[in-house]
């Protein structure tokens, strides 16, 4: 339930903006360990127990369950415990924000090096100018 204060349009705003901000983080720190990259990438190509991805990754059960975890809170994992088995497989949430996001950045910063090459040649088209004055 939104407060008095957050009811306006600039509250609705920001809590949107803190839940898209708190869903990068938690998927930018689940993606920044080679592990967890890993996980996903066994997972797309099958579901695996904890167990067989602690064996292939030649970690310990409680290590992988804490990246396990990670991944889960996430949203890239989902696991299902059956008997006394936990079997992990990739969850519902893509990556659709993140690389919104991403690809936000990317943009400003070709348009920079765009900038910045034609600087570059307007500088070197008035050197070879220049140099051509003093002979």
């Amino acid at each position: 339930m939104l407060s008095l204060q957050s009811a306006g349009a600039g509250g609705i705003v920001n809590h949107m903006v803190q839940y898209i901000g708190t869903h990068l983080d938690a998927s930018f720190a689940a993606l920044s360990d080679a592990t967890r990259r890993g996980v996903l990438e066994q997972l797309v190509r099958a579901d695996a127990s904890i167990t067989e991805l602690a064996e292939r990754f030649r970690m310990t059960l409680t290590g992988m369950k804490k990246h396990v975890g990670v991944l889960e809170q996430a949203g890239f994992v989902t696991t299902e415990k059956v008997g006394r088995v936990r079997n992990c497989k990739l969850g519902v949430r893509r990556l659709e924000q993140e690389a919104m996001w991403i690809e936000r950045y990317r943009q400003l910063w070709e348009a920079r090096f765009d900038e910045l090459d034609t600087v570059v040649e307007e500088l070197k088209c008035k050197e070879s100018v220049d140099g051509r004055r003093k002979k």
